[in-house]
């Protein structure tokens, strides 16, 4: 391998940011502790190294949805508070008790088998019992909480599990002032009161997500679960860019432009020439496509910066690459293009192609897949450049064995 040629493409992920992010939160938090959500490999982000820099940065749960990603946590060495919630009938119940991890439980059928895995394991489950308060996926209707509750209760009497927390997800808290916001408050209220009053005494009672942390201060109770903020991605664009709510944006995704070359008019580009010169031009070619996560949603939308300019892809985006019109401007082979960033040196943004895909930034940075290396910076300082060598991508890589598939799944 030649350590010395720069990387086709590469997601710089500045853990200075996320650390500064993480702080914010926590500041908006006051009096609740944070849970830094690092599913999906860390929002594309790397979970094990985004997870440490949450650590670092004050973060006292570290939450994941899959159980493989919180066993990725802990084969990575972080200890600690880890809880995950998406479970299926079967899942490895017994290897998440033995690993202290928290599980969350929905319905009678899930809290039967974690009850038998402790059984096998030979210690108690840590399980919080989720309510569904309106968003209407995951958790336990207030119909059937009280048989879910008392089941539990009985559980923990026997020496089975301990109840650790009480806790349910918002629906809209990314439109402030929707009346469901109150509404899930006010039931999320009512069904900790009630499981309180049988006799549960959770160590956290929590529904805030990154929106609600951030525009919804009753919603903190004793825990936020911070998952897009972290990474300076805003939650509800509509009501400020990251910098609005002190955030700045832990990734920027960059290439090589792989060939500059003339073309005369009426020439067309990319598949279906659904772009044709209007005139004698210069085209340059960016060497990643929705292979890499760049969505093909964005074909004729999406904004990249080359030598100083914001281009527009021209024509579709392709598996392996997109074609952009550089109306005569020759940058060299090698020149970088940057997809997305902070913004700072008049480069797009994740929310920029987000509006080009029509979709929302979460998917931007959690879709970039993972034959992009993560090269790993802090801060502006020490971001590398358009010359970081695949060497330096492969020493900054995450330790934890995160498959391709856990990497880019939201």
């Amino acid at each position: 391998m030649n350590e010395t040629a720069p990387l086709r493409a590469r997601a710089e992920i500045d853990l200075a940011a996320l650390r500064a992010n993480v702080r914010v939160l926590r500041e908006r938090a006051a009096g609740a502790q944070l849970m830094a959500v690092v599913k999906s490999d860390g929002y594309g982000h790397g979970a094990v190294r985004c997870a440490e820099a949450a650590r670092e940065a004050g973060a006292a749960w570290l939450g994941t949805a899959t159980p493989q990603e919180a066993f990725a946590l802990r084969a990575a060495g972080l200890g600690g508070r880890i809880m995950c919630w998406l479970w299926t009938p079967g899942g490895p119940w017994r290897e998440a008790v033995e690993a202290d991890i928290d599980v969350s439980v929905s319905g009678l059928w899930a809290l039967r088998e974690v009850v038998a895995a402790a059984g096998a394991a030979g210690r108690p489950a840590r399980v919080q019992l989720k309510a569904d308060t309106g968003l209407g996926r995951n958790g336990c209707q207030p119909a059937d909480w009280p048989e879910l509750v008392g089941e539990a209760l009985a559980a923990e009497r026997a020496g089975h599990l301990r109840i650790t927390g009480l806790w349910s997800h918002f629906a809209c808290a990314d439109e402030p002032g929707h009346p469901s916001i109150a509404a899930q408050l006010d039931l999320y209220r009512a069904m900790v009161a009630y499981a309180e009053k049988e006799g549960v005494e959770p160590e956290v009672r929590h529904i805030a997500n990154s929106p609600a942390t951030l525009t919804v201060p009753e919603s903190h109770f004793d825990l936020v679960r911070t998952g897009i903020a972290m990474y300076g991605v805003s939650p509800a664009p509509e009501l400020g860019v990251p910098a609005d709510f002190g955030l700045r944006p832990v990734m920027t995704l960059a290439a090589s432009v792989a060939l500059v070359k003339d073309a005369p008019a009426g020439h067309g580009v990319s598949y279906g020439h659904h772009y044709t010169t209007s005139a004698e031009t210069t085209l340059g070619l960016v060497p990643v496509g929705y292979a890499d996560g760049v969505p093909r949603h964005a074909s004729g939308r999406g904004p990249v910066l080359i030598d100083g300019k914001v281009r527009t892809v021209a024509g579709r985006v392709a598996m392996d690459q997109f074609v952009v019109d550089l109306d005569g401007d020759r940058p060299e082979e090698g020149a970088e293009a940057v997809l997305f960033g902070p913004g700072d040196r008049g480069e797009p943004t994740a929310q920029d192609w987000a509006e080009a895909a029509d979709t929302i930034a979460y998917e931007i940075v959690t879709r970039i897949g993972s034959r992009v290396p993560r090269v790993y910076v802090d801060g502006a300082a020490g971001a590398a450049g358009p010359g970081a060598t695949a060497a330096a991508a492969d020493r900054a890589a995450p330790p934890a064995p995160v498959t391709a598939t856990e990497g880019v799944a939201r």
